[in-house]
């Protein structure tokens, strides 16, 4: 099978509603789920980069922990014991 030949039942698939690229979710073509992955994994590691190793950890534990009656923060101190600095 040739590679244009590929890329047009991968289009395909995605026209109808299907993911073919992993990240690529909510595209409606194959170059429109190639966009989207791409600029999801160039976001996160700039996110990674403007908060250093140590900051995207920590966002990353404290992800999910908040609630609408309490921060993150508060949160992760109470039920597991870390300490997060929400200054």
């Amino acid at each position: 099978m040739s590679s244009g030949q590929e890329r047009a039942e991968l289009d395909a698939k995605a026209r109808q509603g299907q993911t073919v690229v992993p990240g690529g979710t909510g595209g409606k073509s194959l170059e429109a789920q190639e966009h989207l992955a791409e600029g999801r994994s160039r976001g996160g590691q700039t996110r990674k980069e403007q908060l250093g190793t140590e900051g995207y950890q920590e966002m990353g534990r404290k992800g999910g922990l908040s609630t609408g009656d309490q921060s993150s923060g508060e949160r992760a101190a109470q039920e597991r014991g870390i300490d997060v600095d929400e200054s």
